[in-house]
């Protein structure tokens, strides 16, 4: 997952909401940093993405392959 992709999947998945979840939410899987701290300390973005589905209770079947570019068709 790319940090585009990363930032695709918050906005798809938290709407208007989710600008304030990566920068104020206390990730426990991260060391209680911040989504916004990890991705400045280098945490690959996938990994911010999961522990931020974890602490907001996002069911399972939606945390995988939301906000990915789609392919493109030949």
């Amino acid at each position: 997952m790319r940090r585009s992709e990363f930032t695709r999947a918050v906005t798809a998945e938290f709407g208007g909401r989710g600008a304030a979840l990566v920068a104020d939410l206390a990730l426990g899987p991260l060391d209680y940093r911040t989504a916004a701290q990890a991705l400045e300390d280098g945490v690959p973005p996938r990994e911010i993405w999961l522990a931020l589905c974890e602490e907001a209770d996002v069911p399972e079947s939606r945390r995988h392959g939301v906000g990915l570019i789609e392919t493109r068709k030949r």
